[in-house]
């Protein structure tokens, strides 16, 4: 029984290897070719527009959230006075 499980880590950990070692190739050859599809710029443009979006509907949350934190402190400050 333990034998199948080292024989399971030892194949899982290899395949693991060789899948870094080959994305990691594969990258290096988009790196040093250096040329983006008209696919990729336009995926490239909807992914910035799509950050942009996401960091303007967090900022919008902070204020909310804000504004939540003041009324719950006004009314605990209230309800302390009364």
């Amino acid at each position: 029984m333990h034998g199948v499980i080292a024989l399971s880590i030892i194949f899982g950990g290899s395949v693991l290897i060789l899948a870094i070692i080959g994305s990691t190739i594969l990258m290096a050859i988009k790196i040093f070719k250096g040329t983006v599809s008209k696919k990729g710029q336009q995926n490239q443009t909807d992914e910035a527009k799509m950050i942009q979006e996401i960091y303007k509907g967090l900022s919008q949350m902070e204020e909310r959230l804000e504004a939540l934190e003041t009324i719950i402190l006004d009314r605990e400050r209230k309800d302390r006075v009364l």
